[in-house]
């Protein structure tokens, strides 16, 4: 095992935590004295900083949700002066304002230093060259895998995304061995190579796959690696953290959370309180270090699981499971909670089953219904109604028994779907219209 910083990564579990006790207690003695907004927060909770005689007690401390960015657009939570910024980075808004997130020259520094963990963890340094296929500007990905890679020692393609048989050009005469982008886009372009006559398993260098700002399933990483010839890496992060943070090791058996850096606590949506070891809840984060925009219990919404036994890796940091949906992204079908990972697990198992689906989500005489459009795979479309109907019969079975509730499925030809370079966007709710 090659760690970026051993001293850190390697830290016994009870130093650890008793370093987040110390980062806790001065973060809140900071924010306490200088941010009206946790000031308010706190007081109208009854907690002062004194109240926090161990590190469990961060518990006592308030929520922060994702209105309380929106209701203070654009800086009104940032606790550094526009002199101390040195960039701004701005998440698109599906409602209302979006999210602007300041950083000072040490937020910059403490990210890359995340990422560059990361990467290592996963076996890039030296050598390898980083095919950075996220979105850069206002977006975190671009900027933030490239500063990563570049500190670790490896060499940037900063190719963002789109242009996809340029990608590939790319690829090649500039030997990537790894590429960062999302794993819908990476079937993409596997897609598009194989139309124009190119084997990625077989006519590249690539080997490593960094893959994450969206849901995917186990079986979605056999695929991909099956096919394309790369071990995939889960990464997370969201903007109001930094950006993409955290990696799985070359165990792939869970993402490391540096503890160092963040404070992880899974809660039950309902209750809103600690969920039980092992148990899934609400993703709740509290960056330890943030300088210009301090994030303290923040409901993120993503639904997981810690994992807190050490990794096999050597590392002593809690993990998290692979993130399985989105607290608002689950959809409630007469009466039952699904989620868009357990339709893509489920597909996912499926030999005749394509890359590409679609759930379309309606309501006719005030009944749900649940219809999954799905592509099938070049090798099993066929013209024999027979054999299509044996398809479509088994993926309603399977849908049917991972999901507790019926869904109608329409099998449509290979590439009829919609294609994204960014996020997916596989959910069509005619509900809500």
């Amino acid at each position: 095992m090659v760690s970026w910083d051993p001293r850190i990564e390697e830290m016994p579990r009870k130093e650890l935590e008793r370093l987040q006790y110390k980062l806790v207690k001065t973060l809140v003695y900071r924010l306490y004295s200088f941010s009206p907004f946790y000031y308010q927060r706190m007081h109208s909770q009854g907690v002062h900083p004194d109240d926090l005689k161990e590190l469990s007690d961060i518990r006592k401390l308030p929520f922060m949700f994702k209105s309380d960015l929106r209701d203070n657009y654009p800086d009104r939570l940032f606790t550094a002066s526009q002199e101390e910024l040195v960039r701004y980075h701005v998440s698109s808004g599906t409602t209302g304002k979006p999210t602007v997130v300041g950083y000072t020259a040490r937020d910059i520094d403490l990210w890359t230093t995340s990422l560059a963990r990361a990467l290592t963890s996963c076996g890039l340094g030296r050598g390898d060259v980083l095919q950075v296929s996220y979105g850069y500007g206002l977006f975190t990905g671009g900027l933030g895998l490239h500063y990563g890679a570049e500190r670790i020692g490896a060499t940037v393609i900063p190719t963002s995304v789109g242009n996809t048989e340029r990608q590939i050009e790319l690829m090649q005469d500039l030997r990537a061995t790894s590429i960062a982008c999302t794993p819908s886009y990476l079937l993409h372009m596997g897609e598009v190579a194989d139309k124009i006559g190119v084997s990625i398993k077989n006519d590249t260098h690539l080997r490593t796959a960094i893959l994450g700002a969206e849901p995917w399933s186990e079986r979605m990483r056999n695929r991909i690696q099956d096919l394309l010839g790369v071990k995939a890496y889960d990464i997370y992060g969201t903007s109001e953290l930094y950006g993409p943070l955290f990696c799985e090791c070359a165990e792939q058996k869970g993402i490391h959370i540096w503890g160092d850096l963040a404070y992880v606590e899974i809660i039950d949506p309902r209750t809103e309180e600690a969920v039980s070891p092992g148990e899934r809840g609400d993703l709740t984060i509290t960056m330890l270090q943030k300088e210009a925009l301090p994030i303290v219990r923040y409901r993120i919404g993503d639904i997981t699981t810690i994992l807190q036994e050490t990794c096999s890796c050597g590392r002593t940091h809690p993990r998290i499971t692979r993130i399985e949906g989105r607290v608002d992204d689950m959809l409630i079908i007469r009466g039952i909670n699904v989620f868009p990972s357990q339709i893509e697990h489920a597909l996912m198992g499926i030999p005749q089953v394509g890359q590409h689906f679609q759930i379309v989500v309606d309501r006719k005489e005030e009944l749900d219904t649940l219809l999954v459009r799905v592509e099938v795979h070049p090798d099993a479309f066929s013209d024999k109604i027979t054999d299509l109907m044996k398809v479509k019969n088994l993926i309603g079975t399977r849908l049917r028994s991972a999901l507790n509730v019926a869904a109608e499925v329409e099998l449509v030809e290979p590439g009829s779907l919609p294609r994204f370079e960014g996020k997916a966007k596989r959910v069509v709710d005619r509900r809500k219209m």
